[in-house]
């Protein structure tokens, strides 16, 4: 009886550790994921896209060897919102507070590094991630739990484990060197300007500045994927680069324009993509990389997330739009800076559906200014200057010559001036997205549908603002940050809206 228990045990014992085994040795086969995130670089400023300056050899090789994806969106073009959607794998309006830029983020929202750690995986991020705001209440990083320089967290990793790596910047952030991209050999004369800015050296100058901080990033991520290749990991490693929204100047950063929403993407993983050097045109939101990451990790996708796993898109060996249900995407935007005037510690809410012919924005408070106030003396924060459009020469030359003629007084209009409660821009007349067609008598019927698979959309995700809850879950928060000042503003402490 004894040996015939002692034989079973034994049995149950090996079948058990074979099936650990097994379960380890899938682990193993569990790839690495890096995310390589910059601070405010924005769509299409990236050499694979065509842009004739700038130079992204790193950005270009992660194309060729994985997907570039042509219509990748944020949830919101603000800093704290698109990270914490990013994080969370949800639209930046189910974030309550974390929502707003400057804020913090509850930590009942589940974030994908700490949903891959319970899994297993060793997880880790450097220099920006979360934020900016406040971490209460946090025992762990939402963006991983070793912060420090990628070549030292992968020298001290468990060799055993799988690595999530949240690799941040602060370029292309302001403030620049002045004159840093003609310095560095650009021609300005071959910059690709957006139409909304007026042509001046001024401008150009800028944005070469702009396209410096750029190429420094894209260097940074040359040594990842140089690192990945001496230490053998390159195979089975995914790596996304991309940015957090379009770039600091105006009508791009906190705008949902293209030039604000829509951002640089490509994705390698050698291993797990069929057929690489693919262009995508599927429309992605960049809520659908933490279901990504966790869905290539093998590990169930929570509930809560509203991003969708590109599993399907690796899986193909198409280019062009691969799944025919991602036609269109959303974006929105709640509070930026406190930017209004006093007493108005609110923002310019607005919600946005792109699709391959057209744009639609909706802005809940056409009584606010979507920059921000430009009456500075007046500002709810004081001294606050247009302060949704961060500070730099660009913003400075269009305020100061908005009356030399009719186009520099358009155009500075499309930056700074307020806005109706509909924004329709057709894409194939229009791509540079200049000339509101809301009012126009043959679009009513469009622009109707448009409006009601947006409010349909938002509804269906529980967005406070369509619910009539947006006042109390925005506006009616605190602000933690500053603002951008006038130039003749005194230096003086913000207020703060309980």
């Amino acid at each position: 009886m004894e040996s015939r228990l002692m034989k079973s045990f034994s049995k149950t014992v090996l079948i058990a550790l074979l099936g650990l085994l097994a379960v380890m040795s899938r682990a193993d086969q569990r790839p690495n994921i890096i995310f390589a995130i910059a601070d405010d670089w924005g769509w299409p400023h990236a050499s694979v896209y065509g842009d004739p300056v700038v130079k992204t050899p790193a950005f270009d090789r992660i194309a060729k060897e994985g997907i570039l994806f042509e219509h990748a969106y944020i949830s919101s073009p603000s800093c704290t919102p698109s990270r914490n959607a990013i994080l969370t794998g949800q639209y930046h309006w189910r974030l309550g507070y974390g929502g707003n830029l400057w804020s913090i983020l509850d930590t009942w929202h589940m974030t994908y590094p700490h949903v891959l750690a319970k899994a297993g995986y060793h997880t880790g991020h450097w220099r920006k991630s979360y934020g900016p705001g406040r971490l209460d209440g946090w025992d762990t990083h939402p963006a991983g739990e070793v912060s420090g320089d990628f070549e030292k967290f992968l020298k001290n990793r468990p060799k055993d484990r799988p690595f999530c790596f949240w690799f941040g910047a602060s370029d292309p952030h302001r403030p620049y060197t002045a004159g840093s991209g003609k310095a560095k050999g650009m021609d300005l004369s071959k910059i690709k300007l957006f139409a909304h800015y007026p042509d001046s050296e001024t401008v150009r100058s800028d944005v070469a500045d702009y396209y410096f901080e750029v190429e420094r990033w894209d260097g940074d991520v040359e040594k990842v994927l140089d690192l990945l290749d001496r230490e053998g990991l390159a195979e089975n490693t995914i790596i996304v680069m991309t940015g957090d929204h379009g770039m600091p100047f105006p009508r791009c950063k906190g705008n949902l324009y293209d030039s604000g929403a829509r951002v640089p993407m490509a994705v390698r993983w050698p291993k797990g993509i069929r057929k690489p050097g693919r262009v995508v045109t599927d429309f992605v939101s960049t809520t659908d990389l933490a279901p990504t990451f966790l869905d290539v990790a093998g590990v169930p996708v929570p509930s809560a997330m509203t991003g969708r796993s590109w599993g399907n898109i690796f899986a193909s060996t198409m280019g062009g739009r691969v799944d025919s249900s991602r036609s269109y995407v959303l974006t929105g935007k709640e509070r930026h800076v406190a930017a209004q005037e006093d007493p108005d510690g609110g923002g310019t809410p607005m919600r946005a559906i792109r699709n391959d012919d057209l744009l639609l924005i909706r802005n809940f408070r056409p009584d606010r200014w979507p920059a921000g106030t430009p009456n500075w003396q007046s500002g709810f924060i004081p001294g606050a200057w247009l302060a949704d459009c961060d500070n730099g020469p660009t913003k400075t030359y269009m305020v100061d010559n908005r009356d030399r003629d009719d186009e520099y007084r358009f155009k500075y209009e499309l930056a700074f001036g307020k806005r109706p409660e509909f924004e329709l821009y057709d894409l194939k007349k229009d791509p540079d997205q200049l000339r509101n067609v809301a009012d126009q008598k043959e679009y009513q019927t469009v622009l109707k549908d448009l409006n009601r698979q947006l409010e349909a959309d938002l509804k269906a995700t529980d967005d406070p603002r369509i619910l009539g809850r947006g006042q109390e879950v925005f506006d009616d928060t605190k602000y933690l940050g500053g603002a951008p000042l006038h130039p003749d503003a005194p230096k003086t402490k913000k207020k703060t809206k309980k």
